[in-house]
């Protein structure tokens, strides 16, 4: 996937006001309009126009968008970086009317905000009454897989894309104190009650929802409620059994290698994943850790080893195999 610069799309700087962006998008969408234009790829350069124009038109959108656009050049190979929308506060839905529902979408436009443009969680807009309840917000929270099995009190820097009086976007800042459930889970959602818009006027502030995203842990991998660790063991703890300490990622506990232990048994330790109602279980994945014969002395062990098993052939269930 290639990162797309909608700026140059439309021949416009990063600079450019909400109007030009409007004015920059009308011109080309007329240019290029399959119905009327000759150009040979019509459709599609207006595809990429239309894109383009979603993206940067939408006040929320084009902060997101602007957030990575300045680390990457057009044509470069693109992923979104991890959690690089952690702490963004979208507001509620995508503009009224703005006529987008049926374009088919870029890889790169849904890599970012989704297949709708929507932006991550973002509902539907609220009625426009004298006074109405302020709309709902939604960001997405990034902790460690400590702070999943602990729970407590953390911090969050939010930024809220919002438009300037000359039309350019702006980010204002909050911070928020967030109590993170113990056994909170990847995906799950905070709702944080009060914390969403503002109000018109007499209308209470909506609330804030905040997705919480679990990030990858050098050892560990999450899977719902349950923990996997890929536990090395040696050749003979494996064959003759042993007991390991296993780290665990709030603490550690000592564990059993039984006798004849072959590399993907999953040793299950119940109750020690996630904590929840119930809690997960906690998963040590056998691999072998083979010793180098990189000495004269491991190397004559290797060989006393491999004289001691002359009719061990660790590819007979493929030869039976084998037609």
């Amino acid at each position: 996937m290639e990162f797309k610069d909608y700026y140059q799309t439309l021949g416009l700087t990063k600079t450019a006001s909400a109007d030009e962006i409007k004015r920059a998008y009308r011109k080309l969408a007329r240019k290029y309009h399959p119905d009327v234009s000759k150009e040979p790829d019509a459709e599609a350069r207006f595809k990429e126009v239309a894109e383009a124009h979603e993206a940067l038109c939408d006040t929320e959108r084009r902060a997101a968008y602007d957030e990575i656009a300045g680390r990457h050049e057009r044509g470069q190979p693109f992923a979104p970086p991890p959690g690089w929308d952690s702490g963004f506060e979208f507001s509620g839905g995508p503009q009224d009317g703005d006529g987008f529902d049926d374009i088919d979408h870029s890889d790169f436009f849904e890599s970012l905000f989704g297949r709708h443009g929507a932006g991550p969680g973002r509902r539907a807009g609220p009625r426009r009454d004298t006074h109405r309840a302020g709309g709902d917000h939604h960001a997405r929270m990034r902790i460690d897989l400590v702070d999943a099995y602990r729970g407590g009190v953390r911090s969050l820097s939010l930024r809220a894309p919002q438009a300037g009086a000359d039309g350019r976007v702006e980010l204002r800042n909050r911070q928020l104190d967030v109590n993170i459930p113990k056994g909170v889970r990847n995906g799950q959602q905070l709702r944080l009650a009060g914390q969403g818009g503002p109000g018109q006027g007499n209308g209470p502030a909506g609330d804030l929802y905040l997705e919480i995203e679990i990030a990858p842990h050098p050892l560990f991998r999450v899977d719902g409620r349950d923990v996997y660790l890929d536990l090395p063991v040696a050749p003979w703890e494996a064959a003759l059994g042993a007991s390991v300490t296993v780290p665990l990622p709030d603490g550690s506990v000592e564990l059993t290698v039984p006798p004849g232990s072959a590399p993907g048994r999953r040793l299950r330790l119940k109750g020690k994943g996630l904590p929840s109602q119930p809690p997960g279980d906690f998963y040590a994945v056998l691999t072998l850790a083979l010793p180098l014969a990189d000495s004269p002395t491991t190397e004559a062990a290797w060989r006393a080893l491999a004289a001691s098993f002359t009719d061990f052939n660790p590819r007979r269930a493929l030869e039976a195999a084998t037609p």
